[in-house]
Parts: structure tokens; sequence; C-alpha cells
């Protein structure tokens, strides 16, 4: 949790530094509760879906877990003195050492009303949520993009299930309601030149081995034009796919005059720059779309992650907006991580071989490569 120097640390030259954070509103919200609990302390049984941990600043969060572990003390009797105030103070300045009386003397002073105390800590449960979800969704772009990570996919939809039960959790404290929809911009996506040559060559190797080998497109509808990284080369697939499914000839050329037909050639790509790339398989063809498929995944993930970090960060955004927010970007990634398993799942009655290795020669196959079409 954030921790505030001007509390929870002794005094010292640090003090005169200028406040270059200065306060939210949920801090102020923090400092109401507490103050009508110090108060008040039988206001305690009307708090519920916060505990310590909910508070953003350390001292509170402090504060409020030595409120809460002692007994409330007799009405009558504290008004009369102080006695359960420094009962509190002891025991909260056992990890908040720069808690001082006076500043539990400050939060009282700055109540406004204690019968406002579950007010108070619903704010404190909203920007907890907020926090949470941020922190959620911060984890599953960061892993999205972990290139040390042996198994990328399981552990990228791993946290995406997590931030998913975040999400449901809220639900179940935020009670859907009517509302607008969030109106916080989504991040852009990544642009081409986010793209590596890494990824570029790949989808080349698969577009000129799928020339090669049509049959195998047709086993391969989890891998959509969406997945491709490059303009040019997600066209090429759908002239592929479309082609295949036509049951029609499949070669260089004939994806060639298809490209021509859909409009790709406008876009300035030279005809005999296109028959060098469609003309020069190597390896398998699926191989190549897992790995294509496996980064869209990834990509996916990381700005669905980013889109979640944006709601969580505009102030204005409510917990239903959050909540909603949240399912639909979660839904995106659904969509391709359910074509994933099924690209990576066996099916019943075949049992796939799967290249491990880039195969660079390609694997050995019953019939001859087509020669490569020179320019």
């Amino acid at each position: 949790m954030p921790r505030t120097p001007a509390l929870d640390e002794p005094e010292d030259d640090l003090a005169d530094l200028p406040d270059t954070h200065p306060p939210q509103p949920v801090y102020y919200a923090e400092q109401a509760l507490l103050g009508a609990l110090l108060l008040e302390p039988r206001r305690l049984t009307d708090i519920a879906g916060i505990g310590p941990d909910s508070f953003s600043n350390y001292a509170h969060c402090a504060l409020f877990a030595a409120i809460r572990s002692l007994p409330a003390p007799d009405p009558h009797q504290h008004a009369q003195d102080t006695s359960w105030l420094n009962a509190v103070l002891t025991a909260a300045r056992e990890h908040a050492r720069g808690l001082t009386a006076s500043y539990l003397h400050t939060l009282i002073q700055v109540c406004p009303w204690p019968r406002h105390a579950s007010a108070y800590a619903r704010m404190i449960e909203t920007e907890h949520a907020r926090r949470t979800l941020r922190a959620r969704a911060e984890r599953l772009a960061l892993t999205a993009t972990d290139v040390t990570l042996p198994h990328p996919v399981p552990t990228t939809l791993a946290e995406a299930d997590a931030l998913a039960r975040a999400v449901d959790d809220i639900a179940a404290r935020f009670p859907a309601h009517a509302g607008s929809l969030p109106r916080t911009p989504a991040p852009p996506s990544a642009t081409n030149s986010d793209h590596d040559e890494e990824a570029v060559e790949e989808e080349r190797l698969l577009l000129a081995t799928a020339t090669a080998y049509p049959a195998d497109v047709e086993q391969m509808r989890w891998l959509t034009a969406d997945d491709f990284t490059h303009p040019l080369h997600a066209g090429l697939w759908q002239c592929l796919t479309a082609l295949a499914r036509r049951r029609a000839p499949v070669d260089p050329v004939t994806v060639l005059w298809e490209a021509q037909q859909r409009g790709l050639l406008a876009s300035g790509a030279e005809p005999a720059e296109l028959l060098d790339l469609l003309g020069a398989p190597a390896g398998s063809a699926e191989y190549w779309g897992e790995r294509i498929l496996q980064r869209s995944v990834l990509a996916t993930a990381r700005h669905v992650g980013l889109r979640i970090e944006a709601l969580t960060d505009d102030p204005a955004t409510t917990p239903y907006q959050l909540i909603l927010g949240s399912r639909r970007a979660l839904a995106d990634l659904s969509a391709v991580r359910a074509r994933w398993h099924h690209a990576t799942s066996p099916t019943p009655t075949t049992t796939r071989t799967k290249t491990t290795a880039p195969p660079r020669a390609g694997p050995p196959r019953t019939t001859a490569s087509p020669a490569r079409i020179s320019r």
C-alpha cells in the first residue's frame, strides 16, 4: 500500500520537501471514516465490505486495524476520557510509528458527520476495487509481454482468469444497475512499427507454405486475418482461404490474381515481389500458423490489460462501468483464446505432428515442393 511519510515516518528533513502528489478524494473519505469511528466507535458495526487493506494510506490502514481489533468502549465513558483513543494509538503505532495523538484529534475534527460512516466506507470500498482491478490488469499486460516465460500463453491466460475473478468479485459487491457505458477512450492498438522482423518473417513463411500445400489451409480455420501483424499478409491470407474454400486452384499466380481482385496491389505491392514471397515454402503451415496465433493471443491480452488500466485510471468511471468495460474487454480475449485451444488441442480421431523448432528447411513431404517462381 502507498505510504505517507508525514504520517508513518518520524519527522526529518524530508518533511520540508514539497508534496508533488496531492491527496486524492479517497484520502479525505478515509480521514472522515476514521474520525467517525474514533468519535463514535459503535459505528464500526455499520461498516461492511472493507478491511485494513482497503485503505490507500498505510497509516490509515494501521489505525483501522487497531480500531477493529479493540473492543468498543462504553459510550458514556468514552465521552469522558481518552483511554480508548490512547489504546488505539498504541496499537496502531506498532505498525505506523509516525502516528501521533494530534493526528487522531485531527481525524475527529475533519469528520463532517459520524452518522455518514457507512457512506465513507462505500467510497473507500469503491477505490479499493479500482486499485485491485488496475493491479490485475497491469499484471496481465506485463505477463503478455514477458519474453522470459517458457510457456507464455498458458501463463498469460492464467493471469486473465485471475483478472476475470477480480471482476466477478467486484460485481458481487456492486450490483448492476441502469447506467451509461464507459466513456474512457481505449488505448490505441499496436501499430505496424511495433512489429518485429521475426513476426513478419513467420507470416511470410506461412503464406508461402500454405500456397504450396493448400490442403492445410482448410484445417486452419482457427487462424484469421486479424491475427496477422502486417495488413498485406492479412489480405493474402484471406485470398488463400477464399481460394481453398472455393476448391479453386492454388499457386502463387492464382493467389496473385485473387490479390489483384481484392485491391491489395493498390497499396503499392509489386506483383513480382508477391510471387517471390509466395514461392518460398518452408516447414509446416500449421506450425507457422500456431506461432502467429500465439502472438495474436499475447497481443490481445496485453491490449485487454491496457484497456482496463485506462478505465481504472479515469476517476469518473463508476464501479458499474468498470465491471461492464472489463467484461467487454475480456470477451475479446475469450474469442481468440477459444481459437487457440482449437488449434492446440488434438482431435480425438487424429494425432497431429508438431514441429518443436522453426524448421527452415521444412519437414519431409510426400510430394515435392513447387519450384520457386523466378522473377
